[in-house]
């Protein structure tokens, strides 16, 4: 594979999820992309690349682990990634918040990221915590215009069952005022 075929395959599968993480580490962007796998396959008609045998991307704070990553490209050049199994079945992902010192972890049996839309999900046994907020559920899809989430359940779980329900765990949000005087922070309703 010639250098400038590696490079293009290496900045489409590391921009599918840097662009879309929260508030990712932008110093990643610059940073240079690292790939291991077991095989890789081109298709540079149909723009398709395949990444297969314990995957692990990373560039600067961002490490994406993996069975298999598939990376499509569209005519404008928007992606969309595919990253599924890994250690006990799960796709995982870490990166780095900009300008904190957080991490936003991420992962499911499968993570999808389109750059067009900018939305991340997460399927089956899904979990993503962002500094010390989590959620978790069968399904997870994230907004990163919005920087909203919607979580769900498994569907048709027995009502009751751990599986009927998502679990999330919301930090209060204290202000610099807050915070200085050690009083606590204002319990905020969502709007």
């Amino acid at each position: 594979m010639n250098t400038s075929a590696r490079t293009l395959i290496l900045l489409l599968a590391s921009g599918i999820f840097a662009a879309g993480a929260v508030h990712a580490e932008r110093a990643d962007r610059d940073k240079p992309v690292n790939l291991d796998a077991a095989k890789v396959t081109i298709d540079d008609i149909k723009r398709v690349h395949i990444f297969e045998g314990n995957v692990v991307l990373t560039q600067g704070t961002l490490v994406i682990k993996s069975a298999k990553l598939v990376v499509t490209q569209d005519a404008e050049g928007f992606q969309k990634g595919v990253a599924t199994g890994g250690a006990d079945g799960l796709a995982r992902f870490r990166q780095k918040r900009d300008g904190k010192d957080e991490y936003m972890d991420g992962e499911g049996e499968r993570i999808e990221y389109d750059s067009r839309s900018e939305k991340a999900e997460f399927f089956k046994r899904a979990y993503v915590k962002s500094g010390m907020d989590e959620v978790r559920g069968d399904f997870i899809s994230y907004d990163g215009i919005t920087e909203q989430y919607l979580v769900t359940a498994t569907p048709g779980a027995k009502p009751g069952s751990e599986q009927s329900r998502v679990h999330a765990v919301i930090q209060p949000k204290s202000t610099k005022k807050d915070a200085a005087s050690g009083a606590p922070a204002a319990i905020r309703a969502a709007p």
